[in-house]
């Protein structure tokens, strides 16, 4: 257990008004199926979901989704818990995800989406060696015949605002800090694509190389305001296994 950011070993501890209490609870079903419950109170769920499972499920996979695993561990609880869906991440994308425990919880988190009053930072590990130190991708994104964002020109589609700054430069790969500003789908493997910078095992986006054996991008910060208490909430992730030797200072 987390107060104000510090290890608290006393339960009976007393917080008051604007305290921020953070509990790290895993259950063995949840820690089983490889998605850890990094915290949790009556009103939201943040999660660290692997790569390589649903977010939620499709008219081809129902039963293993971080949404179907979190909705067992619930309501092993309490038969009648509700879990609500507020944004997602790709299938092999890894990284931070909140769900809402009620509809109005879910609507308040969604405006603060909405209202690009949500922090969100991911890892990259892209092809090839980024020439500016950092920048801003902005346009357009919209649906192609394929299923894949494209940026368009006009009207069409949606805004889409990305930030990067580079961390390290390889010969052949660039890794970097990503920022969403908004949060389209797929908005940073399409931005980075098109940048002529795919993420690495992006197939679908162009990449041409795996050297992680996954896709190179791991949502590793998530902060927003607390739906009913108004706090701000921040919590971040240490990066994969697979990414630590791209991201260390001294290889």
């Amino acid at each position: 257990m987390r107060l104000n950011g510090k290890i608290s070993k006393i339960p009976s501890r007393p917080t008051g008004a604007g305290d921020v209490l953070e509990i790290e609870r895993a259950s063995a079903a949840a820690r089983a199926r490889g998605v850890l419950i990094v915290y949790e109170d009556q009103d939201v769920l943040v999660i660290h979901k692997p790569a390589g499972l649903l977010t939620v499920a499709t008219p081809h996979e129902r039963e293993r989704t971080a949404y179907a695993y979190l909705r067992e561990y619930l309501r092993a609880r309490n038969p009648r818990a509700q879990l609500f869906i507020v944004h997602r991440l790709d299938k092999f994308v890894s990284g931070l995800l909140v769900f809402a425990k009620s509809a109005a919880v879910k609507t308040k988190l969604q405006d603060l989406f909405k209202q690009h009053d949500i922090e969100r930072k991911y890892w990259a590990i892209v092809e090839g060696q980024v020439e500016d130190e950092r920048g801003t991708i902005s346009s357009r994104l919209a649906q192609d015949q394929a299923g894949r964002m494209r940026s368009t020109r006009g009207s069409q589609g949606k805004q889409a605002v990305t930030h990067y700054r580079v961390l390290r430069r390889f010969p052949t790969l660039t890794s970097m800090e990503v920022t969403l500003e908004t949060g389209r789908k797929n908005q940073i493997r399409a931005h980075l694509s098109e940048m002529g910078h795919p993420v690495v095992g992006d197939m679908a986006y162009g990449s041409t190389i795996n050297p992680l054996g996954r896709m190179g991008l791991h949502a590793f910060l998530l902060g927003f305001r607390h739906p009913t208490r108004g706090t701000p909430l921040v919590h971040s992730t240490g990066p994969p296994p697979e990414f630590r030797r791209y991201l260390r200072q001294n290889p």
